[in-house]
């Protein structure tokens, strides 16, 4: 499953860093993340909790950008 968040990042280094540290959370099976239309695109595991993957992405994000907020 393929789904699409906003997502609050303030810069491309950040983006590029949070793209890295989502791609290493259990449920992943892609991401991608655009500071130019400030959007995330995640493609998760089969049978990943979506909400519960979600978290764990927040919590590695805030860890590099602790500002940053996505809309999930």
């Amino acid at each position: 499953m393929k789904k699409t968040y906003n997502i609050e990042v303030d810069c491309a280094t950040c983006a590029s860093l949070m793209e890295e540290a989502t791609g290493k959370v259990s449920g992943i099976k892609e991401c991608s993340v655009s500071f130019i239309t400030q959007k995330m695109t995640v493609e998760f595991s089969e049978g990943a909790d979506e909400k519960k993957v979600m978290k764990e992405v927040f919590k590695a994000c805030r860890k590099i950008e602790p500002d940053c907020e996505i809309e999930f």
